[in-house]
C-alpha cells in the first residue's frame, strides 16, 4: 500500500491549489464591474493595470522621450533635457535619473516604479475598485500557477506510485484511476478559471479589465500619438516602434557601458 503514501499528498495539494484558486476568484468577482462606470482612464492608469508599477515607469521614460524632454540612447542611458517635470511621474523619473542628470535605464526604471507617485496611483485604483488591492491574497494568476504546479505534482506522484517496485495487492490501473482524481480536479478548475476569469491579471480587477478592454478596443492604433502611448500602457515597450528606443530599453549593462545620448 505504498502507494496510498503517495496519493495523500498528491490530494494534499491539489486540494489546497483548487481552494486557494477558488477564493482568489470569488475576492476578485465581488469587486464586481461597477466600478467602472464613469471613470475614464488616464495613460497612467491604464499603465498600472496592464502591467504594474515598471509599466507606469516605462510610460513616462517612453512619454518623456518622445517630447525631446529626455535622451534614451541606444546603450542603454537615460538623459535629461528638461529637468521640469510636468507631472509626479516625471518629476520621479527625474528624481530618479539623479542630479548629474545622466543615468542607466535600468535603475531609473525600477527607482520610479517604486515611488510615492506610483503608490498613490495604485492605492488610488484599489480606492476605486479598478485594481487588486496590495495584500489581498493570491490572486486569480498566482492561483493558477499554483493549480498548474499542482497538476504537475500529482502526475509525478502518480508516475512514482505506478513504477515503484514495491508489490501491491492493487492493480495499477486501479493505482492510476486513483490518482486520475485529483489531477481532474486540477484540471478541471483550470479549465473552469479559464473559462470564467481568463485573461489573468496581476493587477486589474474584473471592472479594471472591462475599462482596459474598453480602452483598447476604442483606440486607432497609430492614430496619433495618445493612440500610441496608449499602445505602449497597454503592452508595454514591445509595442515601441522607434528602433532606437527598442535597442535603449533592451540594453543590457555588461559592466560600465559607453554613456551616450540621443
Amino acid at each position: 500500500m505504498f502507494w496510498v503514501l503517495l496519493l495523500l499528498p498528491a490530494w494534499a495539494v491539489a486540494g489546497v491549489a483548487c481552494t486557494r484558486l477558488c477564493l482568489a476568484a470569488v475576492r476578485t468577482a465581488a469587486v464586481g464591474t461597477d466600478a467602472a462606470e464613469g471613470h475614464d482612464l488616464t495613460l497612467y492608469e491604464a499603465a498600472f493595470l496592464s502591467g504594474g508599477p515598471a509599466r507606469v515607469a516605462e510610460l513616462t521614460l517612453v512619454s518623456m522621450a518622445r517630447q525631446r524632454r529626455l535622451l534614451l540612447a541606444h546603450t542603454g542611458w537615460a538623459t535629461v533635457v528638461d529637468p521640469h517635470g510636468r507631472d509626479e511621474m516625471e518629476r520621479s523619473v527625474i528624481g530618479a535619473i539623479g542630479p548629474a542628470g545622466q543615468s542607466r535605464i535600468a535603475p531609473v526604471r525600477a527607482a520610479a516604479a517604486a515611488a510615492d507617485a506610483v503608490r498613490r496611483l495604485a492605492d488610488r485604483l484599489a480606492g476605486a475598485g479598478l485594481a487588486v488591492p496590495d495584500g489581498a491574497g493570491t490572486t486569480v494568476a498566482a492561483g493558477v500557477r499554483q493549480v498548474r504546479g499542482a497538476a504537475l505534482a500529482v502526475l509525478a506522484l502518480g508516475t512514482a506510485a505506478l513504477l515503484t517496485p514495491i508489490p501491491s495487492d492493487m492493480p495499477r490501473v486501479l493505482v492510476a484511476a486513483w490518482f486520475g482524481l485529483p489531477l481532474a480536479l486540477t484540471l478541471s478548475c483550470l479549465a473552469l478559471a479559464r473559462i470564467e476569469a481568463h485573461p489573468y491579471s496581476h493587477w486589474a480587477s474584473p471592472a479594471g479589465q472591462h475599462l482596459l478592454t474598453a480602452l483598447t478596443r476604442g483606440t486607432a492604433v497609430g492614430a496619433d500619438d495618445h493612440a500610441y502611448l496608449t499602445s505602449v500602457a497597454v503592452h508595454g515597450v514591445r509595442a515601441v516602434s522607434e528602433p532606437h528606443l527598442r535597442a535603449a530599453f533592451a540594453h543590457r549593462d555588461t559592466g560600465h557601458g559607453a554613456r551616450g545620448s540621443g
